[in-house]
């Protein structure tokens, strides 16, 4: 079977679809472009409303067109499909199994059974009590040097916004010994880079189903794999970022100097509303602990303009706290109700206008920021992990592409005929561009 992966959302989106691939690949079926496939599978996300919309009109537009094949048919995964569930079936025919993030194990040969029996149609909606485990469906060939490995899913905050918890369920972290069987055998074949992925990760091993080890822990065990040069993860929740956790970005050398840490808002009023469990001097205070332990490290953040109650003054909060802290980029969002979240009922609203116009502001400043954080790094050295051949030229001078430790995309020169996808380069930072910044290599490394 010739199938066709869309994925919508979250880095563990990614991930999950990656495993898919490699699932399907190692059963025999054939990746192919959309308009060649037989199977269509979405992962999709409806953290917020414009990827559910989107995930909708995919299905219309796959629906209209003529099928090339007639047992043709679609599989909705993700959150979506764990939210409007087997009413998929009644308004998209073709979409013959729907299976949410724990359903995900079982979605190979739930496909297979598909193929072979047209009219099948398959849920695999049900949460489980403990991490679904996955074979590791690793190609015989050569791996990407960069891999993501999750060590949890669902979430136990239930913030006032987020669904999160009603479509990926409750907390369940992996077990330790699996999360480094894996690490290891990915450097074993090549990575050199691991991002450990959770809803939130630094609230890994407090849930029931854990078995006792701390994220704290587990960096350190992540850390002492040999091959591993690079560590990341993501996503961290303010509220159980750890002392341990902080002072490992002064003490471990492979765990890069960067950190996505969601604030939202920098109103108390707003956060306390949120249900959030932090303040905004909290958040402070640990940001000034990671920039003790580690001066250099890059921040990043989420930011929600126009949730219910929103005054122009905790607006003012939120950008006076962006400048506090120097974010070197945020993704920022207007608020939207999600079904059955506590913020759905909350009021006031703020009007669909000044959402717009708030967002536009924070936008402005969030991009002042990463223009001086990316200005202030021209004229450094920085070891580059490079991905690939760049798609931006310069002259005759072959040009590549990759990130520096903090997680910069960095497009340079390279003079040589070599090829350098996953190796690590030397490179001097020589113009900061809008979103990435350039540089030329200065030592083959």
């Amino acid at each position: 079977m010739r199938f066709h992966v869309t994925t919508f959302g979250c880095q563990m989106n990614v991930a999950d679809s990656d495993w898919l691939t490699r699932s399907l690949v190692s059963m025999g079926w054939e990746p192919a472009p959309e308009n060649e496939a037989d199977v269509f599978i979405l992962n999709t996300c409806s953290v917020r409303e414009k990827p559910e919309l989107k995930v909708y009109s995919l299905l219309g537009r796959i629906a209209d067109r003529p099928p090339r094949n007639p047992d043709a048919f679609v599989a909705v995964g993700g959150c979506v499909a764990q939210q409007i569930g087997e009413a998929f079936w009644n308004r998209f025919p073709m979409v013959r199994l729907v299976f949410g993030s724990d359903g995900v194990a079982a979605a190979p040969q739930a496909l297979a059974k598909i193929a072979d029996n047209p009219g099948l149609r398959i849920s695999l909606l049900d949460f489980t009590e403990t991490y679904p485990e996955r074979s590791p469906a690793w190609p015989d060939d050569a791996l990407p040097g960069r891999a993501f490995v999750n060590i949890m899913q669902g979430c136990d905050n239930f913030c006032a916004y987020c669904i999160v918890p009603y479509v990926r369920g409750r907390q369940k972290s992996r077990s330790s010994a699996a999360v480094l069987d894996e690490c290891r055998a990915l450097a074993g074949r090549g990575v050199r880079e691991i991002t450990l992925l959770g809803q939130n990760v630094n609230s890994y091993g407090l849930d029931n189903q854990s078995d006792g080890t701390s994220f704290a822990a587990l960096l350190r065990r992540v850390a002492e794999v040999e091959g591993v040069r690079r560590i990341r993860f993501t996503t961290s929740h303010p509220k159980d970022l750890a002392d341990e956790v902080i002072e490992l970005f002064g003490t471990l050398d492979n765990l890069c100097p960067s950190l996505h840490l969601p604030v939202q808002s920098g109103s108390d009023a707003v956060l306390a509303r949120m249900g959030r469990k932090y303040d905004r001097a909290a958040y402070l205070e640990l940001v000034d602990k990671l920039r003790r332990a580690r001066p250099d490290i890059a921040l990043s953040t989420d930011l929600i303009t126009g949730f219910p109650g929103e005054t122009e003054e905790d607006f003012a909060a939120t950008l006076s706290l962006l400048d506090a802290v120097g974010f070197e980029s945020a993704f920022s969002f207007m608020y939207c109700d999600r079904p059955g979240t506590a913020a759905r009922r909350l009021e006031p609203k703020v009007p669909e206008d000044v959402k717009a116009e708030r967002l536009a502001r924070l936008q402005v400043r969030i991009n002042e920021h990463k223009d001086r954080a990316l200005a202030a790094r021209v004229g450094r050295t920085e070891e580059i992990f490079v991905e690939g051949p760049s798609r931006i030229a310069r002259g005759e001078v072959p040009s590549w592409r990759g990130r520096d430790r903090a997680g910069r995309t960095v497009n340079f020169e390279y003079p040589g005929k070599d090829d350098l996808a996953w190796t690590f380069q030397q490179v001097e930072m020589v113009v900061a561009k809008k979103h990435s910044l350039w540089g030329k290599a200065v030592r083959h490394g």
